[in-house]
C-alpha cells in the first residue's frame, strides 16, 4: 500500500475532480464535492488547508469511499 504524502486542499480537489467529483459550494475554507454513482450520491468536505494532516486525508478518502492505491494513482 503506498504511503498517503501531505498535500494542500486544493491538490486534493483537484485529484477527486479527476476521480469523478464535482465542487457544488464552498462555506469559509470548505468545500463540498459530490459525485452520483448508479447506487448512491457521495459526498466529501475538504478544507483547505496548506497542507492536510494525514489522519484528515484518510478521513478525506473515507467519505469519498476511495482507497488509498485509486488516490495516488493521478498524483
Amino acid at each position: 500500500m503506498p504511503k498517503l504524502k501531505r498535500i494542500s486542499g486544493e491538490e486534493t480537489i483537484k485529484q477527486l475532480e479527476k476521480l469523478g467529483f464535482e465542487q457544488v459550494r464552498q462555506r469559509g475554507s470548505h468545500v463540498v464535492l459530490k459525485k452520483q454513482t448508479a447506487d448512491e450520491e457521495i459526498g466529501c468536505v475538504i478544507p483547505l488547508h496548506k497542507e492536510l494532516a494525514i489522519g484528515t486525508l484518510r478521513g478525506i478518502l473515507r467519505q469519498a469511499k476511495l482507497t488509498v492505491e485509486e488516490f495516488m494513482a493521478g498524483l
